[in-house]
């Protein structure tokens, strides 16, 4: 188990373009361990556009199932929680339809 640490990239996580470096960074750890913890400890805010284009896109990239059972979140606050929640219920809708 691997862990990726969401604060080394500030305590606002905002941006698409964040997101998309983030994501480029995280993609490989998943892929190569079977358990990377998404720790978001001391992070204030994910926006829904970082939440998108960091977690809910790698949805291109894998089943909502995998990334399930290769990933967990810790250190999410309630608001940053809901975001991500949001955006990835929202990709997963469109990748289906």
């Amino acid at each position: 188990m691997v862990t990726f640490s969401f604060r080394e990239y500030g305590e606002n996580l905002g941006t698409r373009p964040l997101g998309k470096r983030v994501r480029e960074q995280l993609l490989p750890l998943i892929e190569q361990n079977s358990c990377v913890v998404l720790d978001f400890t001391g992070v204030n805010v994910v926006s829904n556009s970082f939440a998108d284009e960091c977690i809910a896109k790698l949805l291109l990239e894998m089943p909502l199932a995998e990334l399930r059972s290769r990933t967990t979140f810790k250190g999410l606050n309630p608001i940053a929680n809901d975001s991500v929640l949001t955006a990835l219920r929202r990709r997963h809708l469109t990748i289906k339809n």
